[in-house]
């Protein structure tokens, strides 16, 4: 766990494989906790303090700056992993910068629970960090991938795990000084598929509660 002076302040983080029910653990582990949730939100906010449509920062989210040097390299000879607001360039730093500023204002603000986006690492000498990663077996995952409507069969929901997964762990690879996924990045790793969702959560929040130092 990551501790600082700042001992009033603590976030709870959750990083999550593709399919592994992170959102809805990580809200579920929010309501128990009585604090706030940010996932998606967290663009929605990066975007209306730096003036940038929210969509720019969705395609840019937890997609490393090579993923786009590969997408946009023959993009009429513009430097790759950049946007444009107007005609001024948007890096995929000065993204990844809003997206940051956001959460240690929202670490100042109140505890609450952040989903993915190297929340971990960012607010890591902000405040207390409480690192949780969610994965799950790969039937359970792709179980829940259809039946949520991404995917039609096994076979989809399996390529598009693997491509979701990759993308994040080489957005949190490239960012951070740790490796995603790996036991010793995290202070907690948790396979949703034994308890399922809630007594995943439930898990969650007594650890939680058990190493907050208030």
């Amino acid at each position: 766990m990551t501790n600082n002076n700042n001992t009033g302040k603590w976030v709870v983080t959750i990083g999550r494989q593709f399919g592994s029910g992170g959102r809805e653990i990580g809200r579920l582990v929010a309501d128990k906790l009585g604090i706030a949730y940010y996932d998606k939100e967290l663009l929605i906010e990066a975007a209306k303090q730096s003036g940038v449509s929210e969509h720019i920062f969705e395609a840019a989210d937890e997609r490393s700056p090579r993923f786009f040097a590969n997408i946009w390299s023959f993009n009429l000879g513009l430097n790759s992993g950049a946007y444009f607001m107007g005609e001024a360039p948007l890096s995929d730093d000065h993204i990844y910068r809003a997206q940051s500023e956001v959460m240690t204002t929202l670490a100042d603000r109140e505890p609450c629970v952040i989903v993915g986006r190297t929340a971990d690492y960012v607010l890591r000498n902000h405040c207390q960090v409480v690192s949780v990663f969610i994965h799950a077996s790969a039937e359970a995952c792709q179980a829940r991938i259809i039946a949520r409507g991404d995917c039609d069969d096994a076979e989809a929901a399996r390529s598009l795990m693997e491509k979701k997964n990759r993308l994040r762990a080489e957005y949190y690879n490239f960012y951070t000084d740790k490796r995603w996924g790996e036991a010793a990045s995290y202070d907690l790793c948790v396979d949703s598929s034994v308890l399922g969702c809630e007594s995943t959560a439930d898990l969650i929040a007594d650890f939680v509660r058990r190493s907050v130092t208030h």
